[in-house]
């Protein structure tokens, strides 16, 4: 399975991982979940692999500018519903390695995953 990153194209922690993957020479796919969208069950797959708590950026601008009543009681259904309308609020990148997803970029794990 080839290497897919999640994200939003223009966001400075995409780019910073992508920057990353071409340095090191690792191709990979990119979807632009804000210009295409993500489907349910893209979504409810990475919630089974690594939590939907990991997946939702609950310090973004776009989660924050929300109603309390749409913030309030989050679980994993609400927070599915709320991450496939507003694709914002999915932390980037989503990397998927096809044996791992990882949520966020840290060189290091990138490191420890390609090396």
């Amino acid at each position: 399975m080839a290497v897919k990153i999640y994200g939003i194209k223009n966001c400075d922690t995409m780019v910073k991982a992508r920057r990353w993957l071409e340095a090191h020479g690792i191709e990979a796919v990119f979807h632009d979940y804000k210009a295409l969208g993500i489907e349910a069950a893209v979504l409810k797959g990475w919630a089974d692999r690594i939590g939907w708590q990991k997946l939702i950026n609950t310090s973004g601008q776009t989660f924050r500018k929300l109603p309390e009543e749409e913030r309030a009681d989050l679980d994993e259904a609400k927070a599915l519903r709320l991450m496939q309308a507003q694709p914002s609020m999915i932390r980037r990148p989503i990397l998927d390695t096809g044996d791992e997803l990882i949520a966020g970029f840290k060189p290091e794990i990138y490191e420890r995953l390609f090396t």
